[in-house]
């Protein structure tokens, strides 16, 4: 089974290129069935979650070729079903966008019931809502959501919780609805914005995105485009705290500042450097960290998913910090394998308090989910000793060519599958 074998001490320094988002570019991708022509996706992640659905997609007749590593040429001109339940989607969350997209153009979808990371109960409730709103029927049996209808009508929907999903499948479906369709409470994440845009490129009539009101009118028809992904705020931010916990100077290529404020506020609040440029931002930590609260919020406040990252680092940090989890009850699951490596965290509810030690000490851990994974790599980056991280599959979810990135900042880490690989590994590095 594959692992990462890591041994920490080495401050991580030099650039690294951040690629395309893969919370954007898994909604993109379900909406480009949404036209008969044939559309161009580029500054795409080569990583697994966005492989099993353009799996999926060829699995129903959607025409897909490869352009490149990071390119898509895609047709869904001759798809041949609007059931979805292969194998293979089953295990990531966003299998539920081809819902919206195939209501929106087909007026009927049946997608299996989605999965991805077990960090808390993710309901699918506010889908559900405004798909009946929009006037479709939504039944769920035998593993699938089903939705369909005679017409889509705009309708004026309040979401009654900030959701992200549900913004995207909601607006994806009004797309091609009759009439206006107004989404109120609408997330204002980064991703959205991009297939909002991504739409309007189509053809769509999409205004308010990035806000918290979203009005869509509906068109009859989408043509095709050609449209490069947004870069990945998360991989970014991941990276920025590797330059943090392992008192590096690290700069990130290919970034939007705007969409990391958040997290570059943490960064500057326990005694980073940080420096913006128009595309890349330079975080250098020369002390130790300070103490600091932490909550995570929908975008424009602290990302969930940079939750189990900042931990890694304030737990580091000198004094008592305090991380409280406001989106995602089953958050803190890493914890215990942090605990391993001589972290000192308590955890009350959805608040974790966080006495800073020294140092870490190397051990083998598991990734729990996707995040979590790479916040444990940073901890193993900067403890003393040698560490395994199993369970990695989960951490290729969501990053590309993740341990080869940290390898060129100067990572003693390495992708193994047997133990004499880590001996081996651990011969070269001792």
């Amino acid at each position: 089974m594959e692992q990462y074998a890591i041994k920490g001490g080495n401050p991580l320094v030099g650039d690294v290129e951040i690629g395309g988002a893969k919370n954007a570019a898994l909604p993109i991708l379900a909406a480009s069935t949404m036209t008969d022509e044939t559309v161009y996706i580029e500054n795409m992640p080569d990583v697994r979650d966005i492989n099993v659905l353009l799996q999926a997609m060829q699995g129903i007749g959607v025409m897909v070729k490869r352009t490149g590593r990071h390119g898509a040429v895609l047709n869904a001109g001759n798809i041949n079903s609007l059931v979805v339940e292969d194998e293979g989607i089953k295990k990531i969350r966003a299998s539920y966008y081809l819902l919206g997209a195939f209501l929106g153009k087909y007026k009927h979808a049946e997608v299996t019931l989605p999965g991805g990371c077990d960090i808390g109960f993710r309901a699918i409730d506010q889908h559900i809502k405004g798909f009946r709103a929009l006037g479709a029927r939504v039944v769920i049996e035998h593993g699938l959501i089903k939705a369909d209808a005679q017409r889509l009508v705009g309708s004026h929907i309040y979401m009654d919780v900030v959701s992200v999903g549900a913004t995207i499948n909601v607006m994806m479906a009004a797309t091609m609805a009759e009439g206006m369709t107004i989404i109120e409470n609408a997330a204002k994440e980064p991703h959205v914005v991009d297939l909002a845009n991504f739409l309007s490129s189509m053809g769509a009539n999409i205004k308010g995105a990035g806000t918290d009101v979203i009005r869509i009118r509906g068109v009859q028809k989408l043509h095709g485009t050609e449209y490069t992904i947004i870069p990945d705020q998360i991989e970014a931010g991941t990276f920025m705290f590797a330059g943090a916990v392992t008192k590096g100077d690290v700069t990130v290529k290919n970034v939007i500042p705007k969409h990391l404020e958040s997290i570059t506020a943490k960064l500057l609040e326990i005694g980073c450097q940080v420096e913006e440029a128009d595309d890349c931002i330079r975080v250098v930590a020369t002390r130790t960290l300070e103490h600091t609260h932490v909550k995570t919020l929908p975008y424009p406040g602290f990302p969930t998913d940079m939750q189990p990252q900042i931990t890694v680092a304030l737990a580091l940090s000198k004094g008592t910090s305090i991380v409280t989890e406001s989106v995602f009850e089953n958050r803190f699951k890493y914890v215990d394998e942090l605990t391993r490596m001589g972290a000192s965290i308590k955890v009350e509810g959805n608040t974790a308090i966080i006495t800073g030690v020294e140092k870490y000490t190397g051990a083998s851990i598991s990734a729990p989910d996707l995040r979590a994974g790479a916040a444990l790599v940073l901890a193993a980056l900067t403890a003393e000793g040698y560490s395994t991280v199993d369970d990695v599959r989960y951490i290729q979810r969501g990053y590309e060519d993740f341990h080869l990135k940290l390898q060129a900042l100067g990572a003693q880490i390495e992708l193994v599958e047997t133990e004499k690989d880590y001996q081996k590994f651990k011969l070269k590095t001792g």
